[in-house]
């Protein structure tokens, strides 16, 4: 029997949310429609900026090749402006059904005030995980599906070449194996605390080890992809999580790439990985994400804050280098 649907007394009715546009961007009303029978009401606490994926798209660089495949679940717009994008959003059930009413949920929703969206594409934070640490379910879940895609073993040598959003959630998850030996290494030295943080350890890319079973590559540069070729042992394997846009990339494959039988292997979040399609959904895959979020560790990875008024010039800054960041977190004025 289906929950009856529950109403506050004075619903949302008007929202406003952040909107891609060639100029940079821009924060627009947006109507709420009444919620349906199986759709929730959410009113929005924080939402996070995926540094990498949303200031390529800020750059207008998604490949034309590539614009429904990058599609965001809940986007409007298409790319490359103006477009309504993003997928970290934390926010609170207005109205909807009885067991999801006043509770605390994520949601691959853009940065928006708040939404009207079917019951099933949000997911109640379990006990443990506070709001604000929750905007990183989707990178986490990234990174669940990047260790399903590489499988390391109890005390393999691995290093994670770039130290952003992904990488770092990379390394925490990979810090957890019994006997493992996980490198995080990155250009930028203030790293350093972030991976103490992790509970693995910090290098550049010139102290870096060789030698090494797997490495996830995170950096989406040419530099650190072949870095991390150079660092493997024979037969090993680069795991790419990078994306690149409509970027070139060129590699050395000469020396030991042949001789050395060494693989580039890709992995994107957008299917589940191949080792665990047949016993797991994408729901399972986020539950998972957000039950790994109990950890306090992953609060090193949201290192700023900003107001949703102050969005757009948020994002220029991250884009231009001028704001350093790895999450980036936005508050909402209903917080």
């Amino acid at each position: 029997m289906r929950s009856p649907l529950r109403v506050k007394e004075q619903p949302l009715r008007e929202a406003h949310a952040f909107w891609t546009t060639a100029d940079g961007g821009e924060i627009r009303p947006a109507a709420l429609p009444t919620p349906g029978e199986d759709e929730v009401l959410v009113r929005t606490l924080y939402s996070g900026v995926s540094r990498g994926t949303e200031t390529l798209v800020l750059s207008g660089r998604v490949p034309a090749g590539q614009r429904e495949v990058m599609r965001a679940p809940f986007q409007e717009g298409d790319f490359p402006y103006p477009v309504k994008y993003g997928y970290l959003n934390v926010g609170v059930v207005e109205a909807g059904p009885d067991d999801l009413l006043g509770r605390a949920v994520f949601c691959l929703f853009p940065h928006q005030s708040a939404y009207v969206v079917p019951r099933d594409a949000v997911v109640p934070l379990p006990d443990g995980v506070p709001p604000r640490r929750a905007v990183l379910a989707g990178t986490v879940e990234t990174a669940v599906n990047a260790l399903w895609d590489a499988a390391p073993l109890i005390g393999d040598r691995v290093s994670v070449v770039g130290a952003g959003m992904v990488g770092c959630s990379v390394a925490a998850l990979l810090g957890r194996i019994p006997g493992a030996e996980v490198e995080l290494i990155d250009t930028d030295p203030s790293r350093a605390a972030i991976a103490e943080a992790l509970g693995v350890t910090y290098t550049s890319p010139l102290s870096a080890s060789a030698g090494r079973d797997l490495i996830v590559h995170a950096s989406a540069t040419e530099g650190g992809l072949q870095r991390s070729l150079d660092l493997l042992a024979p037969e090993g394997t680069v795991l790419e999580l990078s994306w690149y846009g409509d970027r070139p990339v060129t590699v050395a494959l000469g020396g030991a790439f042949h001789s050395g039988r060494l693989t580039i292997r890709s992995s994107q979040v957008g299917t589940v990985s191949p080792a665990r399609r047949a016993t797991r959904t994408y729901a399972d895959r986020m539950a998972l994400a957000l039950r790994l979020l109990r950890d306090p560790a992953f609060d090193a990875l949201i290192t700023g804050s900003s107001p949703f008024a102050q969005l757009p010039a948020v994002l220029r800054d991250l884009a231009d280098g001028t704001r350093p960041a790895l999450c980036h977190v936005i508050t909402y004025d209903n917080d």
